[in-house]
Order: structure tokens, then C-alpha cells, then sequence
């Protein structure tokens, strides 16, 4: 996969989870009807044995997760976000997290990315909830490569893990050899003047505006934070000693999550200034991905524009 290609972060998750499968039999993946959208497809066909299709039943499938976890097996949970993070939120709370099995939540179309689809299959508050609940860490890859390796750090790592992925294709920013460690976050580029902190799919937006940034004599430190929870504290500490000022990137409500994490992170430390893009505290609407992204100002203008306004 080259730099610059065009893949959703989905693929990568589907193309890793196989070989994970066929690297350790306790691999095994839940299914709650929708393999097909979240690339699962793969994994069913090579290997039978490790696979489960509850239907549209998401608590179910949660429920199913734990009991396996309890026998020593590494289950991946896989379905939307959106019914991955509230539909199926109680059984993860009770009967994964509070006993901290050995879960995976592995989530595609989360944020905007079901686009058309409408308010009400867009995720836009699951890294939120799921950030609240003891044990639980959140992850959400940048790119198809950052998917594979995160995937792969998950499944290495003890513990319950929601793992959120994009339907559209975005660009591949990462080389193959990138290494990934879960709550660290990837420094991408440096800069003196304002620290853009970008998760997801945003990330891509966030190099542009650090470029355009540039170009009008700002320099931007751009932070890939593809671990909301645990929170790479130390960078953003950084940030707050070298720079000062922040701005935060994310496809997914300013409140509770990224924005929110890095914002509590600041005002331990004391006074700073941070700027939140992102879904402004609303739901979505029917529309091409990119129209919505523009919607709730989660544009490369935007990004420039509030870094700017922090000058």
C-alpha cells in the first residue's frame, strides 16, 4: 500500500484480523449480521472454526464475546459504531469491562462516514461513552496501515478494547514500516507556533492545514492521537510547555472525547489555549461524507482559521 492510495481504514482491519485468525485459533470474531460492510467476509471464509454470526442481535453478540473470553479466547465484536458503542453499551459495561475480559469491540462507519445513511446510523458520541467506562481503551487509526498495526497491538494486549473504523476510503499517510504503540501518540510533524492533535480520519485534514499553515508562516506540530484512552498525556504535555496552544481534530462530538480528553489534560496543567473542530454538539443529517465534514466545520479553512485565531 503506497502513500498517498486510497482505502477505507475497514479494509485494514479486515485484512489483518485473517491473519491473526490463522496465526493464534483463539482469534475469534463475533459477528452481529453485517460481515459484509465490515470486512469480515474474509475471516468467515478462511476460517469457519473461529467464527460466529449472531445475527442482528448486538448484546448478544457482547454477551457471547465475554463467555468466550472467559475460556481464554480473543474475541473481536464486529459491527457499526453506532451499535457497537450504545446498543450493545450496557453489556460492555457489565459483563466486559467491570470483570476486564479480553474483548474487542472493532466498530466500522463510526463518525460521519455513513454519510447518506443519515443521523441515525452516524456515530458521533461513541468514543465519548465508551471513554467514561473503567478498563475500556479506544482506539481509532488514522489510515489502512495504522488500522493493521492496531489492530494486531490490540489483539497482543490484555483488556477491553473499542477499535473504530471509517466506511469511506481515506489516504494512506503511513509508510509500512510506522510503528504504533497503544497511548502513544505519532508525531507526523513539527512546529513551534500551534499543536494540531487529530484522531481518525482527521488526521489527513490536519497534515493539509499544517501545510497551508506554512505557507503563511505558521508552524504546526501535528499529533496523530489514534489512543484517546489512555491519553498520551506526555505529548500533550509537550505540547502545552513547547507551544501553548492547541487545536484538536476529530469526527465525533467536541464533547467527551478527543477535544474533551486533551482540554482535561490542559487545565491540569494550567492556563493554555485550546480550540476544538469537530461535530458541534449536534446530530448529522443525510449527505455526502464531505458535504457533512463541512457542515460542522471539520475542514482544512477551519483548522487554519482557528489556528490562526490562536496567534
Amino acid at each position: 500500500m503506497a502513500i498517498g492510495d486510497m482505502i477505507a481504514t475497514r479494509d485494514g482491519f479486515g485484512d489483518e484480523i485473517v491473519k491473526l485468525g490463522q496465526e493464534n485459533c483463539n482469534i475469534y470474531v463475533v459477528d452481529a449480521d453485517i460481515g459484509k460492510s465490515c470486512k469480515t467476509g474474509k475471516f468467515m471464509k478462511a476460517l469457519p472454526e473461529q467464527y460466529v454470526n449472531v445475527g442482528i442481535a448486538e448484546q448478544n453478540a457482547a454477551a457471547m464475546s465475554a463467555g468466550l473470553a472467559t475460556t481464554g479466547k480473543i474475541p473481536f465484536v464486529v459491527t457499526y459504531a453506532v451499535f457497537g458503542s450504545l446498543r450493545m453499551c450496557e453489556m460492555i459495561r457489565q459483563e466486559i469491562c467491570y470483570t476486564n475480559l479480553n474483548v474487542k469491540i472493532a466498530c466500522s462507519h463510526g463518525g460521519l462516514t455513513p454519510a447518506n445513511d443519515g443521523a441515525s446510523h452516524q456515530a458521533i458520541e461513541d468514543m465519548g461513552v465508551l471513554r467514561t467506562i473503567p478498563n475500556m481503551t479506544v482506539i481509532q487509526p488514522a489510515d489502512y496501515v495504522a488500522a493493521r498495526k492496531l489492530v494486531r497491538a490490540a489483539a497482543e494486549t490484555y483488556g477491553p478494547m473499542f477499535l473504530r473504523f471509517t466506511r469511506d476510503a481515506v489516504p494512506v499517510i503511513y509508510d509500512e514500516d510506522a510503528e504504533f504503540t497503544i497511548g502513544k501518540a505519532n508525531k507526523l510533524r513539527e512546529g513551534k507556533d500551534v499543536a494540531i492533535i487529530a484522531v481518525g480520519d482527521t488526521v489527513r485534514l490536519a497534515i493539509d492545514a499544517a501545510k497551508v499553515l506554512y505557507e503563511q508562516g505558521i508552524e504546526a506540530r501535528v499529533l496523530d492521537m489514534h489512543t484517546i484512552k489512555p491519553l498520551d498525556t506526555e505529548a500533550v504535555n509537550a505540547c502545552i510547555a513547547d507551544i501553548g496552544k492547541i487545536v484538536t481534530v476529530e469526527d465525533h462530538n467536541i464533547l467527551n472525547a478527543l477535544g474533551s480528553a486533551v482540554c482535561e489534560c490542559v487545565a491540569e496543567a494550567g492556563h493554555r489555549i485550546v480550540r476544538r473542530v469537530g461535530i458541534q454538539d449536534q446530530f448529522g443529517q443525510s449527505a455526502p461524507y464531505e458535504r457533512l465534514l463541512a457542515i460542522n466545520g471539520i475542514t482544512v479553512e477551519n483548522i487554519v482559521a482557528q489556528a490562526k485565531a490562536i496567534q
